[in-house]
């Protein structure tokens, strides 16, 4: 068995969340001893799992319909999650929309990271198979990493007791920016860093604006990768991650993995996963939010809570994802047969 793993504009996504989950899809499978390519006119193939939804991959889904290959179309986005992102969204939004619908309607299976995900693609009523296999997480990436934490410290400048708060995300209205900086005005005295980076064309006004008039103690990082954000996620006060909404967040496995405190909103997503005081924190309102780094800057964070989301993190490890991924590829070439 050999899948084509395809991701249309690999380098433009390659900072992004998408872009993570392509390099966990081509290492969980390896892991799992599946033989996988990356280009199309280059390979053979079995099956296509197509990670994209645009120009080339509508192109190489009806390719591999008329040539018999079964397609999985992986559930990244849904329409929920496409709104208050780039600039202009209410504009690309019908255009976004039917090619998603055209692309999951046409799949042999859909592929998506959370059973919150599985629900709302299932809804639309476009009729393949849905089943839930998430991103996964390489928790050896984020093991003690005492250079990155120095790193992490120096370029920030923060002293020997200082914790910050961290956001990590493209800065868009749906990951809770703006929340993240009101959350900020109200707490002069720490450090609150977002990292994350959009081109300014692709930054709707409603954003530039609000990162402009960001309080003083609100530090626009930029992209960040490698040691910086696991220097980041083990020494900061918590991960706060205020996102309206999210098919699962990598950034949210990412902190569970590194036992770093976690903030969310109270949202659909983590429902079936995430317990609020049990693995992680959760809040509705920026009073909430406020209130939860209030007690963690006064009591610090129970272990027995970071412990219990390192085993999260543990559920969704790559080798557990390839070994899904590997049956679920089985079964589809099994009932094409």
């Amino acid at each position: 068995m050999k899948a084509l793993i395809y991701f249309e504009g690999e380098k433009a996504i390659k900072k992004s969340g998408i872009g993570r989950a392509m390099s966990h899809q081509l290492r969980a499978l390896k892991s799992a001893g599946v033989s996988t390519c990356i280009c199309p006119k280059e390979d053979e193939y079995d099956l296509a799992h197509i990670n994209t939804v645009y120009a080339a991959s509508k192109k190489l889904l009806k390719n591999c319909k008329k040539k018999g290959i079964p397609v999985i179309v992986h559930g990244h986005s849904t329409y929920e999650d496409f709104r208050n992102s780039f600039s202009c969204w209410q504009l690309i939004e019908p255009f976004f929309d039917r090619m998603l619908t055209y692309m999951y309607s046409r799949a042999d299976l859909i592929i998506t990271p959370t059973p919150y995900s599985k629900r709302l693609i299932e809804g639309y009523g476009l009729g393949p198979k849905v089943i839930d296999i998430s991103n996964g997480i390489d928790l050896s990436e984020y093991a003690p990493d005492p250079e990155g934490v120095k790193m992490f410290r120096e370029r920030f400048s923060l002293k020997d007791d200082e914790k910050p708060v961290i956001g990590i995300g493209f800065p868009f209205e749906r990951k809770g920016i703006i929340d993240f900086f009101e959350v900020a005005r109200s707490m002069p005295d720490t450090k609150f860093i977002w990292f994350g980076h959009l081109a300014k064309i692709a930054t709707n006004a409603k954003i530039r604006r609000a990162i402009r008039k960001r309080p003083k103690n609100a530090i626009m990082a930029g992209y960040c990768a490698g040691k910086i954000i696991h220097g980041a996620l083990q020494s900061s006060l918590c991960l706060f991650f205020p996102s309206h909404e999210e098919t699962e967040g990598i950034v949210v496995l990412e902190a569970l993995a590194s036992h770093c405190p976690l903030i969310v909103r109270d949202i659909g997503v983590y429902e079936d996963w995430l317990h609020d005081g049990i693995d992680c924190h959760k809040g509705k309102t920026n009073d909430d939010f406020i209130r939860l780094i209030n007690e963690l800057k006064a009591n610090g964070e129970k272990q027995e809570i970071l412990d219990n989301g390192y085993a999260l993190a543990k559920e969704r490890t790559l080798d557990k994802v390839g070994l899904q991924l590997k049956k679920a590829y089985e079964e589809l070439l099994a009932s094409k047969k």
